[in-house]
């Protein structure tokens, strides 16, 4: 029968009406979605406090009153917390954690119809922007967040969270577009799909999709590839509890890892790096050392991809010697605690490129062309600048895996980016090092210095497995913070009061750099 209406699906004008948890979604329970809200859009004290409330709300599920489990934990998520706030975190959090949950059963049922609509139990704010560009939906039903006249939500929803209200939207959209829907997708006993009377044909989970001809042309949901939050599993009630009890300990040997570094010599730390839990592969020859320091263009540019602030800091542990780093953008607090030299950009071309010339006739130096830092499986476009300046370039694959916290931050406090990567039980880091470009992949042989970037952006791609992009610094900084990037400076008092108020409970306010 499911193959019998995909086929008449394909040959019709169709419609869907889908459920988004348990049936896009293969968790039915929302609660660790509203956990990363309330974690990144207003701190630790309120995550916890949700976690407190999840028997509570479970046994609100079991006893039949689902409806009020959600309102509770809607409640404790978002009451107090800013709407702006909230329209920040869930596009530049959520998605990255909804597509790793998608059902692609479901999936290819869903996107195989003209078009689509979904039903969530979540605040439609939540969910919007992922339905809508990474399940390429139509509309999206769900519950809207009341806001008093100072744009804090009450932690109160407009309407009712129920089978009645569901039903009665989806009823609304079919008839202002006067046709049924074709197929309905749903669980049979989720309060969220009642809608699923008003469709022609209905479908329930699992499902099982045979025909497979058309498997190669087949759209799939969109990849995320700017990603922001701190934490880096989905936080479950389990996985939360975990994290809270790790918290303490993390804190403290961050502390224990940060001040044996900067006290240790470079060729020192990759012993101490393994005692302390770290790990630190290395992949491929790196070059000698500059024999002569000093003479013109005698040093190497190490061009590396950027995953996270620590980037050169590891490249300089794994060569044994301190390389300088050029950095743009980066905080004052991170310069100061960096263990190498760091060479600031200005952004003004001819500024950067004298500036790195002159670096380079000291010895070798480290560049990373993206601009940015990437967490996703993707390398932004590389600038050109590198090329042009010397043809004595070594390009070093960098990625790493951390297991509790994310060490790169788009809207957070910067500073703390360091901090957060130590805090990790087992931080580990993959370096590996390819030839030196030859002189004919060189601007020297008549390349342009975007075929050479292009060029060396590819080959680090391939060798990490990674895809390349046309995306820029801007792009993601639009995407996830709503600006352009660039760090404010500001006083040594004013940069301890941000670190403060990170840590604050119930913190609403958007933390920007």
């Amino acid at each position: 029968m499911q193959e019998k209406l995909h086929m008449q699906m394909e040959m019709d004008q169709s419609s869907v009406v889908s459920e988004l948890e348990g049936t896009l979604l293969k968790d039915p329970d929302p609660f660790s979605y509203f956990m990363l809200v309330a974690f990144e859009a207003s701190g630790l004290f309120r995550f916890a406090l949700l976690l407190v409330m999840w028997p509570v709300i479970k046994s609100l599920e079991m006893i039949g009153r689902e409806e009020s489990g959600l309102k509770l934990m809607t409640f404790v998520a978002v009451a107090g917390v800013r709407e702006s706030e909230i329209k920040s975190v869930a596009p530049a959090v959520l998605p990255k954690f909804y597509v790793e949950d998608v059902d692609m059963e479901a999936w290819k049922v869903f996107s195989s119809c003209d078009q689509r609509v979904v039903v969530t139990k979540m605040p439609r704010i939540m969910v919007e922007r992922f339905v809508k560009e990474h399940l390429r939906a139509d509309e999206v039903v769900g519950c809207e967040l009341v806001v008093n006249r100072f744009g804090l939500a009450t932690g109160f929803v407009k309407g009712e969270i129920g089978s009645s209200h569901f039903c009665d939207r989806v009823g609304k959209l079919v008839a202002e577009k006067l046709t049924q829907p074709t197929l309905g997708l749903g669980r049979p006993t989720s309060s969220s799909s009642s809608f699923l009377s008003l469709c022609k044909e209905q479908m329930h989970p699992p499902f099982m999709m045979t025909n497979q001809k058309d498997e190669q042309q087949l759209l799939r949901p969109l990849p995320v590839i700017f990603h922001d939050g701190l934490l880096v599993k989905r936080p479950t009630p389990s996985t939360a509890l975990l994290i809270l009890l790790w918290m303490p300990l993390g804190i403290l040997l961050a502390f224990i890892r940060i001040t044996v570094g900067l006290m240790l010599p470079m060729w020192a730390k990759p012993a101490m790096s393994r005692l302390l839990g770290g790990e630190v592969i290395v992949k491929g020859k790196p070059p000698p050392p500059p024999a002569v320091p000093g003479n013109n263009n005698s040093g190497v540019l190490f061009v590396c991809t950027h995953r996270t602030l620590m980037d050169p800091v590891v490249l300089s542990t794994v060569l044994g010697r301190k390389i300088p780093a050029v950095t743009y953008s980066v905080s004052r607090f991170s310069e100061i605690l960096s263990p190498i030299p760091t060479i600031r950009l200005t952004r003004i071309r001819h500024v950067d490129a004298e500036k790195i010339k002159r670096e380079l006739t000291k010895g070798d130096l480290v560049v990373c062309p993206e601009g940015t830092t990437c967490r996703e499986p993707f390398l932004l476009r590389f600038s050109a600048l590198f090329a042009e300046l010397t043809d004595r370039i070594v390009p070093v694959a960098m990625n790493y895996r951390v297991g509790f916290f994310h060490a790169t931050t788009a809207k957070g406090c910067k500073a703390l980016d360091p901090i957060f990567f130590f805090m990790n039980p087992r931080p580990v880091y993959e370096v590996t090092f390819l030839n030196q470009l030859p002189m004919e992949a060189t601007c020297s042989s008549g390349k342009s210095p975007h075929d050479v970037a292009n060029y060396v952006q590819r080959i680090l791609a391939a060798t990490l497995g990674f895809e390349c992009t046309n995306f820029t610094r801007k792009d993601k900084y639009t995407v996830l913070a709503g600006n352009d990037g660039t760090v404010k400076y500001t006083s040594l008092v004013d940069g301890v009061k941000k670190v403060v108020k990170t840590f604050m409970p119930f913190n609403t306010k958007t933390r920007k750099e």
